[in-house]
């Protein structure tokens, strides 16, 4: 084999390397721009976590805000709301698991697992009805927490489904205090 030879097969697979590289950036920037519309929108990573005041909220009254789309319950409960959830035997309930973000695994549904602070006052949940997706009434029902009017369904002051064709409680999302007046949410 002589030189010229050689010279042409090291040229030739460059041309080789070269067109399959420019293939790949080619092919790159066409399908980037459709993974890239899966990502979502700003307004939507805008939504990922919000912070809520709760400095108006007085015992007894609760706050309704939209997050990611969806209503959400913030309440300051009172101390017989609070006594009252505690006082359920968490094994008679319909749904006996916490359904809550903030902490891990399957955690019994009691009041001190759904609430948000120590103290119980605080409980935030989300506000939709967890049998056909409705909004419950506060302040409502068989049990003084939540009524869903639109199939039946009752919650107790904890948010937890007591009567009714709902099968779990209502969801905790997470949660938490970043100071004294204020929950972020997400």
């Amino acid at each position: 084999m002589s030189n010229h030879e050689e010279h042409q097969g090291t040229r030739r697979d460059f041309i080789y390397y070269a067109t399959a590289g420019a293939g790949a950036v080619v092919a790159g920037a066409a399908v980037w721009p459709l993974v890239n519309q899966m990502n979502p929108s700003a307004d939507v990573q805008a939504q990922a976590s919000i912070r809520v005041d709760v400095s108006t909220v007085e015992v007894g009254t609760q706050l309704t805000v939209l997050w990611q789309g969806k209503p959400v319950f913030i309440r300051a409960r009172t101390e017989e709301e609070i006594a009252q959830a505690r006082a359920v035997d968490v094994s008679e309930l319909v749904d006996p698991v916490a359904e809550n973000s903030n902490i891990a695994g399957d955690a019994p549904a009691t009041d001190e697992n759904r609430a948000l602070s120590e103290d119980g006052v605080w409980l935030v949940q989300m506000g939709i009805c967890t049998h056909l997706g409705c909004v419950p009434l506060g302040e409502a029902g068989d049990f003084g927490g939540w009524y869903c009017p639109c199939h039946g369904s009752h919650y107790d002051t904890a948010g937890r489904i007591r009567k009714g064709p709902a099968p779990r409680n209502l969801d905790v999302p997470v949660a938490a205090f970043i100071d004294d007046t204020t929950i972020q949410l997400g």
